[in-house]
């Protein structure tokens, strides 16, 4: 399993993409927006107990979130211990308590820590471009997500290509 964490636009999608393309075996790739985009709509106002935006970037979840998302945690989990090739594109939004919570569930399991850094500016480019994100989302999580996380591997695709990003990351899984 490859867990890939960096903040929104920093590119792992677009990593994560490469390595499916790079890695001799068939990997599945899930990441948070898979589990956002699975939610129900209710769960994304203002006043449900899911998910919601800010207008500056922020992002706030609330206990039903977390209940969910660990029974996604859990199951993407069991599917790497059923034999899948997985790589997971996150947000750890929490830092190193939201890597504990998967570390939890993946005890036992081979796990490949990779962080995907990117500039603060250089990513808030690539939200502006997108058009899809929360302006200010890219430049809040650019250093959030890394606080007291531990890697394997680092990456920075401000300053390579994702491409470039995914062929190290695949040399090191082989």
């Amino acid at each position: 399993m490859i867990v890939l964490n960096g903040g929104s636009s920093a590119g792992k999608s677009t990593v994560a993409r490469h390595l499916q393309e790079l890695l001799p075996d068939p990997w599945l790739t899930f990441g948070t927006d898979t589990f956002v985009d699975a939610l129900p709509l209710s769960m994304t106002s203002s006043d449900a107990d899911g998910i919601e935006f800010g207008a500056d970037g922020e992002v706030v979840v609330g206990a039903a979130f977390r209940e969910l998302e660990a029974a996604w945690i859990a199951g993407v989990a069991a599917m790497v211990r059923a034999g899948a090739r997985v790589v997971v594109d996150e947000v750890f939004l929490g830092g190193g308590e939201s890597q504990a919570r998967w570390e939890k569930e993946l005890d036992g399991v081979r796990v490949l820590w990779v962080g995907v850094r990117c500039d603060a500016e250089v990513a808030a480019g690539r939200e502006a471009a997108r058009g899809d994100r929360t302006v200010g989302m890219a430049a809040a999580q650019a250093e959030l997500v890394h606080r007291g996380v531990r890697y394997d591997l680092e990456v920075d695709s401000s300053r390579a290509e994702a491409l470039e990003c995914a062929q190290v990351i695949a040399a090191w899984v082989e």
